[in-house]
């Protein structure tokens, strides 16, 4: 240990007199641009995994908290359904369980006649008050969400759109998936409108409707036998864990988890993340080959200052060490920078969007002006600027940490690579040339 730290002191004081030449001699210019596109690189990472994360969380909490649950479990009825409820409300992992009953039906609004398909999903009166997470995912764009007394039905935004109805309105079920005791075909199931809700995933809004328990038994024929129950859970990576203690204590049910129910669209979202990840993880690769050249051609330069630390009693290793070093603070100018901008970045993406939208609404106004001027009246905003502007970045500790390292370890490997070549040069021979 006593000759660890002045081994340490020699390669920090070598390095340092090397680093200060560098930044201002003939090399300055590489060593700037090897710390600028590390820079960019963590920066451009974090800021695109940030607004990926934030767009993948966005339709992920929606589908989880409105449309697929974290656990969904069928084949209960009567008793079993009660205890299962039961047994939910003691279960720690459990945030809330509550029934529901769905189906798929042809609504027409009434007076204008417009239709659509829609899922319709019966859920308890009740559901904003027993599901904080269902009522944090319902932006009530109209209207309110009642579906307490007998007919009254609440729609997506999307599908309000498509059958021209509003608050008010009446709705005909017109076909509807019920049981066989209930005919598919009917001009008597009609509702009327509460309210109107939107999420932040457009295939609820353009597809969801619901009504309450009570109206599916009573119209739709949707009774107990058909009901599922829905589970959420506090930790949704808990969900095969919980899944398993439902399987234990009621054998004869059908559990889904999340996973598995929304496997196809979680799966896109993960592809399309790891592709971006890596063109830019690119950026880091063609950085660190940019710096091994650099470091090679440095060490060239520099044989006769390693001829003479050779000879005055510097070890292979400590030489290699210094240029390690060298690498090492490279990365770590670049990865630091690049880490702050990265996160300021993050945390003002919807300005950096809409920043974006008013300079390409100025270019095509100019380019407009210049060529088709007669066109300026149908010149607008991109509207797809605002809706990325409203989706807030989110980052994650661990991702950011592991960006940092990096861009911090791609340039420390390079220069440990170059440092190599420092066994090939004969000190006997350079100082023979001196």
């Amino acid at each position: 240990m006593s000759s660890l730290f002045p081994s340490f002191r020699w390669i920090y004081w070598v390095a340092r007199r090397f680093n200060r030449v560098d930044f201002r001699g003939r090399t300055a210019v590489t060593s700037r641009l090897a710390s600028l596109g590390i820079a960019f690189g963590v920066m451009a990472l974090i800021a695109v995994v940030s607004v990926m994360n934030g767009f993948q969380m966005e339709y992920i909490d929606a589908i989880l908290e409105v449309s697929s649950y974290h656990i969904q479990v069928s084949g209960l009825q009567g008793a079993d359904e009660s205890r299962f409820l039961a047994w939910c409300g003691d279960n720690p992992a459990v945030r809330c369980a509550l029934p529901f009953s769905e189906t798929r039906g042809l609504l027409v609004e009434s007076d204008w006649g417009g239709e659509a398909a829609s899922v319709i999903r019966a859920l308890p009166a009740d559901v904003l008050d027993r599901d904080g997470g269902f009522r944090k995912q319902m932006e009530i764009v109209s209207g309110c969400f009642d579906i307490e007394s007998g007919d009254t039905i609440v729609l997506g935004s999307g599908l309000a759109r498509s059958l021209g109805a509003r608050v008010g309105s009446v709705v005909n079920v017109m076909a509807s998936g019920g049981s066989t005791g209930t005919a598919l075909f009917s001009k008597d199931r009609m509702f009327i409108v509460t309210g109107i809700f939107r999420t932040n995933y457009t295939d609820i809004n353009s597809a969801y409707c619901f009504i309450s328990l009570d109206s599916a038994d009573r119209l739709l024929g949707m009774d107990a036998s058909s009901r599922v129950c829905a589970v959420k859970l506090h930790d949704s990576n808990r969900d095969e864990r919980v899944t398993a203690q439902i399987q234990a204590a009621f054998p004869g049910c059908r559990t889904e988890g999340w996973r598995h129910y929304n496997r196809a669209f979680f799966g896109a979202l993960r592809v399309e993340k790891n592709v971006i990840m890596l063109m830019v993880i690119l950026i880091f690769i063609v950085v660190a080959v940019n710096i091994y050249n650099s470091m090679c051609r440095m060490i060239y330069e520099r044989r006769q200052d390693i001829a003479v630390l050779s000879a005055l009693g510097g070890r292979r290793s400590q030489v290699q060490a210094v240029f390690s070093a060298k690498g090492l603070v490279t990365g770590l100018t670049g990865a630091v920078p690049g880490l702050v901008l990265g996160i300021l970045l993050s945390k003002n993406m919807d300005k950096v969007f809409l920043a974006l939208a008013k300079m390409q609404f100025a270019a095509q106004y100019a380019i407009t002006a210049l060529f088709r001027p007669d066109d300026l009246a149908y010149v607008r905003e991109n509207m797809m600027f605002t809706v990325f502007a409203s989706v807030p970045a989110r980052m994650r500790a661990g991702e950011i940490a592991a960006i940092f390292l990096f861009g911090v370890m791609s340039s420390f490997v390079s220069s440990l690579l170059a440092g190599r070549k420092t066994t090939s040069f004969n000190v006997s021979e350079l100082l023979r040339d001196e």
